[in-house]
């Protein structure tokens, strides 16, 4: 028995008209909650070759507060179509006075899990304000993100 192992990538965020220097961002979203609300989230269908065996993420995106006092916090999020939201990175603090973008990116390889095991999948990014002062948090995802699937066939 022969395995084969098949590659499928997608850069999916921050689609839109093309930029002169080649940097594309989606539209900034800027929180109207303390609670964590999403920037941009997409659903990733790639052809269901196998299993999968793991994900591969380079995830890029920036965030600042609407003010000077507060921290701004995120984290990638991923899951089964309609499934219950899995964390792919730890919850980050952009800390206070975080008033101007900060970029950040993320990237490596994830095993599948429980509730993110399969195709289809959503990915998002998801911010909220460090405090209760007033202001909110804003982000924004880079069109050089990109998700990878790959997987084990016969």
């Amino acid at each position: 028995m022969v395995l084969a192992v098949i590659e499928h990538i997608e850069h999916p965020f921050a689609k839109g008209n093309l930029a002169s220097d080649g940097v594309q961002w989606s539209d900034e979203h800027t929180t109207a909650t303390d609670d964590y609300e999403e920037v941009e989230g997409v659903i990733i269908t790639p052809p269901a070759l196998g299993e999968v065996l793991e994900f591969e993420f380079g995830l890029t995106c920036a965030v600042k507060s609407s003010g000077a006092t507060e921290s701004v916090l995120f984290k990638w999020q991923a899951r089964n179509k309609g499934g219950t939201w899995v964390d792919l990175n730890s919850e980050v603090t952009y800390s206070a006075d975080a008033s101007a973008y900060k970029e950040y990116t993320y990237s490596g390889r994830f095993k599948p899990v429980a509730d993110f095991n399969g195709v289809p999948f959503d990915v998002r990014l998801i911010i909220k304000s460090g405090g209760a002062g007033g202001e909110n948090a804003v982000g924004k995802t880079k069109s050089s993100s990109y998700v990878k699937v790959i997987y084990s066939a016969s």
